[in-house]
């Protein structure tokens, strides 16, 4: 009886658990461990996280920030029945381009049980709304012009566009990238395009406009989405950081919104990167400076100054200790023009704090660095950063690029200005009144002058003394007219430099140069080289130029100068030519007369001290100054 009664409750009890299968403690925990993991992977499915760019899309107009002249310009139309055909949206990237196109075909397909017409009030959900703003409703096509290029896509367009819509109120294209389309597909698209069905509306958006085809922006209603200024972006973000429960400092936000550079899809990665890396403190900016490789703009603001005292050593070591901390040398020589110019600005507006500086420790200290410095520190440092940033990009080693750009600034503190060279160099008691005045009467000369050489002097003095035993070799007629010339006031000489006074509808040559003169008013390029190159005066008399002819130039020459004398002047004139050298050239009187301007130039103390002081420098060229006018 005592098997017998064992036996019976085996089989009941074994039935009991059959349908319950526990077998054992160990065998109910392993067979309830996939119990928890699957609810695990369908919340996981069905609850996806959404980045903070996609769960706070704008949904309608009033959403929108920093677009208030195109909200306001669509209300106005679509209250007036002014609806265009098709629009074009540019802007930077992340500046809401695409969102507005889907916005704006939620506003032409807008539907309810009580209203049916396009208009921007869209706060309550439509008819169509979820599924244009998810972007599969079948009479809202979006396209990508980057994968979307050939005209083949274009026709398929052009052919779809001359049916009916199926539910909506009007078939919505949106091209987004359309700058990426073809030559080909742009002008297939011209027609269309120009007159489209009243059914179809077009809304491209583009980063590039300037690549867009004119004749393409003329077909459109042109907006341009602005770039989010940074205390929108801060107020948005923190209304989001609200949302989400997440404490974060207010000095974070705004590194975040600085660093998104007017662009709400890049601010709001930013954001959801330093979610993602926050605890159950609250988001420090060291955090944020940490996690975008930035430095700390008090530091920045010590590290310049140790450059602009000279201190090389100590600003070595403090941007060694940024990079250190993980500092990107990039971003450092950045944030270094950025305080200049922060530095600069508070300088320009006398010490006034700069409004992007939150911190009034921060202001108080740009402006007391602002204080010592000169605008042309600051410019010339600003200029080395800006230069230093693009060569920090391109080099295989940033750190030691920007190691070279910080020792740069720091050994070029202490070197003067041009400006500050010259008044020092005015100041000095080494430089003697005598070669003052000689320097500036010096530049106070016009830039052409006759030649200042005694030989070439008297070879003029001699040639003006044998005019007449030219002249006594003509007939008559001849004789009377170098006679009535010669009557007149011989100033030609004096005024070589400015023919045009000389000149009239005859104009009298009485020398030489003023042939040249006449030569150049005439824009002969060509005949002014030849005689200004090749021709060696032998003498001159009014009618009669006598050249020797240097080997080189050009056959015929001589013969184009009288024709062109004669017919420029009035009067007859005869080019002769002599075996006998004659005087210099005019090129090579020009050109010594400019070698001895610049020896004397070079040979002034005030121009010896400023070569001195910069080494490697050169003077390209000698510019005269006008005389100020007497009052």
């Amino acid at each position: 009886m005592t098997e017998t009664t064992p036996e019976k409750p085996k089989p009941s009890k074994a039935k009991k658990t059959a349908g319950k299968k526990p077998v054992s403690k160990k065998a109910s925990a392993n067979k309830a461990a996939p119990k928890k993991t699957a609810p695990k992977k369908m919340t996981g499915e069905k609850d996806a996280y959404l980045v903070l760019a996609r769960k706070y899309r704008p949904s309608d107009f009033s959403d929108l920030i920093g677009q208030d002249a195109m909200v306001q310009t669509l209300r106005n139309a679509f209250a007036s029945n002014r609806i265009a055909q098709s629009y074009m949206l540019s802007g930077v990237r992340g500046v809401g381009k695409t969102t507005t196109a889907r916005i704006l075909a939620r506003a032409l397909n807008y539907e309810t049980e009580t209203i049916n017409e396009p208009t921007i009030d869209i706060e309550q959900p439509g008819l169509h709304c979820p599924a244009i703003m998810a972007g599969t409703h079948v009479d809202v096509m979006e396209m990508d012009a980057a994968s979307h290029t050939g005209i083949d896509d274009i026709r398929e367009i052009i052919e779809a566009a001359r049916y009916k819509p199926v539910s909506a109120r009007y078939k919505v294209y949106i091209i987004d990238e359309v700058h990426m389309l073809s030559k080909s597909a742009f002008n297939g698209l011209l027609k269309t395009l120009e007159e489209p069905p009243e059914h179809v509306k077009f809304i491209f958006a583009t980063t590039e406009l300037r690549k867009v085809p004119i004749t393409v922006l003329s077909r459109c209603q042109r907006f341009d989405l602005r770039r989010i200024d940074i205390k929108s972006l801060e107020d948005h973000f923190t209304s989001i950081a609200e949302q989400e429960d997440v404490k974060i400092e207010p000095g974070a936000i705004a590194l975040i919104a600085r660093a998104a550079q007017g662009s709400v899809r890049d601010g709001l990665s930013l954001l959801d990167q330093a979610f993602a890396r926050s605890s159950q403190t609250a988001i420090s900016a060291s955090d944020i400076r940490s996690m975008l490789g930035l430095a700390d703009t008090a530091e920045i603001l010590k590290l310049l100054s140790a450059i602009f005292k000279g201190e090389a050593p100590l600003a070595m070591e403090m941007f060694q200790s940024f990079y250190d901390q993980g500092g990107d040398p990039h971003q450092i020589i950045s944030d270094m023009a950025q305080a200049v110019h922060a530095i600069t600005r508070t300088k320009a507006l006398d010490g006034a704090p700069d409004s992007q500086d939150q911190s009034e420790s921060v202001q108080q200290e740009v402006a007391a660095m602002a204080g010592p410095l000169s605008h042309a520190v600051l410019h010339r440092a600003w200029q080395t950063l800006l230069k230093g940033y693009e060569e920090v990009g391109k080099a295989p080693n940033q750190f030691s690029a920007a190691e070279m750009i910080i020792l740069r600034l720091t050994y070029m503190s202490d070197m003067p200005s041009p400006a500050d060279l010259i008044t020092a160099l005015k100041n000095t008691k080494k430089k003697p009144q005598a070669e003052n005045a000689q320097l500036a009467e010096h530049a106070n000369q016009p830039p052409i002058q006759p030649s200042q050489d005694p030989q070439s002097e008297a070879k003029n003095q001699s040639q003006a003394n044998h005019r007449p035993a030219h002249g006594g070799d003509r007939s008559e007629r001849r004789s009377s007219l170098k006679r009535d010339q010669e009557s007149a006031p011989d100033v030609f000489h004096e005024t070589v430099s400015s023919p045009k006074a000389n000149m009239s509808d005859r104009p009298s040559l009485a020398s030489f140069a003023d042939v040249v003169a006449l030569i150049g008013e005439k824009r002969d390029v060509q005949l002014k080289l030849q005689v200004e190159g090749f021709a060696e005066l032998v003498s001159f008399a009014h009618g009669r130029i006598e050249l020797h002819v240097l080997e080189g130039a050009n056959e015929g020459f001589v013969g184009d100068l009288s024709s062109k004398l004669t017919k420029w002047t009035g009067t007859r004139w005869m080019v002769a030519l002599s075996h006998e050298r004659g005087q210099a050239t005019i090129g090579s009187q020009n050109r010594e007369k400019e070698q001895k301007e610049l020896d004397q130039i070079k040979a002034h103390p005030a121009v010896k001290e400023t070569l001195k002081a910069f080494p490697g420098a050169q003077i390209t060229g000698i510019k005269p100054i006008d005389p100020p006018e007497e009052t």
